[in-house]
């Protein structure tokens, strides 16, 4: 039973549906819409180079979320002593 990535038309909505080869045709979960355009599938692929790659964007995005929440409360604690 292959899973496809479809984005609907209609609506934009992105989503994953089974689609058996007797079945009918997946409709958007969305809105209903049949005009859908089947994505092209990444594959997963583990392997070290690939967690190192997972590990090192999960820390730049913390780290941003760090900044932003520092600079939050920096202007957060200037706007209060004004």
């Amino acid at each position: 039973m292959p899973i496809y990535e479809y984005s609907c038309r209609a609506c934009h909505n992105e989503f994953e549906a089974v689609v058996l080869p007797t079945g009918s045709s997946p409709v958007c979960p969305a809105c209903g819409g049949a005009d859908l355009e089947r994505m092209v599938s990444a594959f997963s692929v583990s392997s070290e180079g690939t967690r190192q790659m997972n590990l090192n964007q999960a820390r730049k995005q913390a780290k941003k979320i760090q900044r932003d929440k520092a600079v939050a409360e920096h202007e957060a604690i200037h706007h209060h002593h004004h």
